[in-house]
């Protein structure tokens, strides 16, 4: 069995190929159904903990994965991470382990992919600028899938920290050769920006929907929970919306469950799943002036498409460590 840590991942794995990876995996899911369960949660409520489990197979790829996530609050303050994560890439000829691999890198590039593939379909064909609010680690992941499909000239950035802000804001500048700016809130970032990626972990909506310009599109990708949300209604309200999947969508995300529950929008609302918009059986854009909408909580068949991809790269390369269990 092959054990492939972070930094493995990132020396195989290319955005560009994580994209067209989770692409093949939501035609699969458009065309075949592929299998995806919705994620199993088992509290720890001793510990203040959470486990997730999300197992996923795609038959066109032969890619069968089980990825265990675990969110435990407390743990910063005994020096650990709050969030770790792993995934079993398994043999589905056999039911064997083939791989156990970093599922935080692994979930972050796939996160942006799906974000990258939505934005192809759903922004604008030339922007300008692309707007971040919430400037921690999955925000970069997913400014750079965004970039990959439409290139920008600026980015502004809005943290509640500022010298996170202002360290996102020197690192993408640095790294990219964009103009970078910090503004002072995320109202002015969401009326400022042709792409706006919202990825906080903020309960409450962070910025007035009404400030949002024509034409913008949005990525939300923050807060996973019915009882929150980073989304006013109004911003719902005013979008056309694309998730990764209805159920997932309308069983763990408060951006759209609770303008639901207000009576604000129904289910209707919500204008198709990420695998419509691939497979063609709706369209995204329509107008210049439409707010489009991207909301994702995450969907096993992606980590699936993306385990797959980083097994291929790592026996290509001969890369990971080889350990008999």
């Amino acid at each position: 069995m092959l054990i492939l840590t972070q930094s493995e991942l990132k020396q195989i794995l290319e955005m560009k190929d994580v994209i067209n990876a989770v692409k093949e995996a939501f035609l699969e899911l458009a065309h075949l159904g592929a299998k995806s369960p919705k994620r199993t949660l088992l509290e720890v409520p001793e510990y203040n903990g959470t486990m997730l489990f999300m197992p996923a197979y795609l038959q066109r790829m032969k890619s069968l994965s089980l990825k265990i996530v675990g969110f435990y609050p407390n743990n910063p303050s005994k020096g650990l991470e709050t969030i770790s994560s792993i995934l079993c890439f398994i043999d589905p000829e056999s039911g064997l382990p083939l791989a156990i691999i970093d599922g935080k890198y692994l979930t972050a590039m796939r996160t942006a992919a799906m974000t990258a593939l939505a934005a192809d379909y759903l922004a604008r064909r030339t922007i300008d600028s692309i707007g971040v609010v919430g400037a921690g680690v999955q925000a970069e992941f997913q400014l750079k899938g965004v970039l990959t499909v439409r290139p920008a000239k600026r980015v502004y950035v809005h943290d509640l920290i500022p010298e996170r802000s202002r360290r996102f804001a020197e690192r993408i500048k640095e790294e990219t050769g964009l103009t970078t700016s910090t503004l002072n809130s995320a109202d002015e970032v969401a009326s400022t920006s042709d792409i706006l990626i919202v990825a906080t972990t903020s309960k409450q909506p962070v910025f007035d929907g009404e400030r949002l310009s024509k034409g913008v599109h949005i990525a939300s990708i923050g807060w996973v929970g019915p009882e929150g949300r980073e989304l006013d209604t109004t911003t719902v309200k005013r979008s056309k919306i694309v998730v990764d999947t209805l159920e997932g969508a309308l069983s763990e995300s408060g951006d759209i469950i609770i303008p639901i529950k207000e009576g604000a929008i129904d289910e209707r609302h919500i204008w198709c799943e990420l695998k419509d918009l691939i497979s063609g059986s709706k369209k995204g854009r329509e107008s210049e002036e439409e707010i489009t909408l991207w909301k994702s909580v995450g969907v096993g068949v992606a980590d699936a498409a993306a385990a797959k991809l980083a097994y291929n790269k790592a026996q290509e390369k001969q890369m990971g460590q080889s350990i008999e269990i």
